[in-house]
């Protein structure tokens, strides 16, 4: 019998069997059946997928197919439930219950009682019926997302054969200023005698994420029992690489905090965010006060960074609110591009809204409350509406390791631009200002490395070009003209086969050919230009 033959009337049930298999298989491309892969039931759909089953995903753009896991499940209806159970809980207002319409009631047919109208219950459920939230393997999580049933590739599932394998990254300390260095978010204060300080903020931090968290509101009222969804999480300071103890046998409290923030924060718990005239998907979990998580948006002020739930309530801020730039003293002009420095200390609601909006944009970090030991640098543009924020870091006020920068994000909607780099040089700036040199909070991510070992070629291989072949070049006479520290210059210089070792001392081996063939390339830069920074240390104000 063929596939295109309907078995008889008395077709054995094999043959019956074989039949609906065949069609099912034409129906979804051919699936190849097998026990550890996908099953048809006897209405031709496919069983429920599971956390842990593997598979390739059709990418956004329909032109690739990534190999991903489930790392979570929920109702198609997702949000539809989610409104009914606010309609059922009484927090819906009476536009929204029109919205919904009659039906979605969910006193209506229950006799009065709520019974189970709205949760996420996935039982019953048919698996077209159910998202699944996937992580591609080999991939960054900023990339994670839900997809529906007909994402998958059928013939490549693969059924619970692995546990759910999320990336490892090192995990990065993280303050207020929130400091991944490759765009992350919060700094660890680190000062000398700031071994006891680190171990009492990690201590801290381990105990936030098992604890109640100090999640603040957007109007500013700290609940000392606000949760996000996933967990418990407090805004504030200490990034920490935990992933960096853990493997090597160090700090097991570490470790164990970097498999709980895996498990915490493994599914976003904001869709997408409304800022300005931009609309942003979020890339990670932030630990938003209860009753903003698990949103499929929130709207956020571009001048004051309240965040809110409702479009009519935002259109209504938009209204009244007074912001139209940063708080804090401006200390960088130069056309349309203003850059603003914000005291954690003065200015406490305004970065600590900074912090939870930039976690959305930075993973593996702990947010605290404590945003005062941090001075904020707001990178924005300027029309005639106000100055919109493009992205900021955020600097310790005292390190004792000399770390001029603790976390450094430029917003999505506007990478791309040079910002990034304008952002690493004006942490720079401001350590020359110092007469002191500077280096970004260490270890350094992937994406960090990469944007400072970019940063550092071009300041110094654009240095070494001015240079005469009779100059005697030292390490710290280039560390002085670029505020960058010696052994950032080291290894930079390292990786272009341009110092060798002499008498025990390392000595800068100019190679020409290197330099022209870089300066050639005639790389225009966006960096900050010194002539437009009104600043001056903290020391020398009055």
């Amino acid at each position: 019998m063929t596939s295109a033959e309907s078995p008889s009337p008395k077709a054995s049930a094999d043959e019956q069997n074989q039949y609906n298999v065949e069609k099912a298989g034409n129906n979804v491309g051919n699936i190849q059946m097998s026990q550890d892969k996908i099953k048809l039931d006897d209405t031709n759909q496919i069983e429920p997928l599971q956390i842990g089953d593997m598979g390739l995903v059709t990418w956004r753009d329909g032109t690739d197919k990534l190999m991903a896991v489930i790392i979570e499940r929920r109702p198609a209806d997702h949000w539809e439930r989610k409104k009914k159970r606010r309609l059922a809980s009484g927090t819906t207002k009476v536009a929204e219950r029109k919205e919904l319409g009659n039906d979605a009631n969910p006193l209506k047919k229950t006799g009065g009682h709520i019974a189970n109208v709205g949760t996420d219950d996935l039982e019953g459920l048919k698996a077209d019926e159910i998202n699944y939230y996937v992580h591609y393997i080999e991939h960054d999580r900023r990339l994670d997302e839900w997809v529906n049933l007909s994402k998958f590739d059928f013939s490549s599932l693969q059924r619970g054969k692995i546990q759910t394998p999320v990336k490892e990254e090192p995990i990065s300390r993280c303050t207020p200023s929130g400091k991944k260095t490759s765009l992350s978010h919060h700094e660890t204060p680190g000062t000398a005698a700031s071994n006891t300080q680190r171990r009492t903020r990690r201590r801290r931090s381990s105990l936030d994420v098992d604890g109640n968290s100090a999640s603040k509101g957007s109007n500013g009222n700290v609940s000392s029992k606000t949760r996000s969804s996933k967990g418990q999480l407090q805004i504030g300071g200490g990034n920490w690489h935990a992933s960096t103890h853990s493997h090597s046998g160090g700090d097991p409290t570490l470790a164990a905090l970097e498999r709980e923030h895996e498990e915490v924060t493994k599914v976003k718990n904001i869709e997408r965010i409304y800022i300005g005239s931009w609309e942003v998907e979020a890339w990670y979990f932030s630990p938003y006060p209860e009753e903003y998580s698990n949103e499929e948006r929130l709207f956020v002020c571009e001048f004051c960074l309240k965040y809110m739930r409702k479009k009519k309530t935002y259109c209504r801020h938009k209204v009244e609110c007074t912001f139209r730039r940063p708080p804090g003293d401006e200390i960088y002009r130069e056309g349309n591009l203003s850059v603003f420095e914000v005291d954690g200390k003065d200015h406490r609601l305004y970065c600590q809204n900074l912090c939870l909006l930039a976690k959305l944009f930075l993973d593996h970090k702990t947010l605290y409350y404590d945003v005062e030991p941090f001075y904020f640098y707001i990178v924005t543009e300027v029309d005639e509406l106000g100055a919109h924020i493009v992205g900021y870091f955020s600097k310790e006020k005292k390190s004792a390791e000399d770390y001029n920068l603790a976390c450094i994000l430029t917003f999505p909607q506007f990478q791309k631009c040079g910002y990034g780099k304008f952002i690493i040089s004006l942490s720079y700036e401001l350590s020359k200002r110092e007469k002191k040199a500077g280096s970004p909070e260490k270890p350094l991510s992937d994406l960090g490395k990469i944007s400072y070992r970019s940063y550092w070629t071009h300041v110094l291989l654009t240095l070494l070009a001015q240079q005469k072949a009779e100059d005697n070049i030292q390490m710290k006479h280039l560390s002085d003209m670029t505020g960058i520290k010696t052994e950032d210059i080291i290894s930079t210089l390292q990786s272009l086969d341009m110092i060798n070792c002499w008498k025990g001392q390392h000595v800068v081996y100019v190679k020409r050919a290197i330099i022209n063939d870089y300066m050639k390339q005639k790389k225009n830069l966006r960096l900050c230009k010194s002539e437009f920074l009104k600043w001056k240390p903290q020391s020398h104000r009055k």
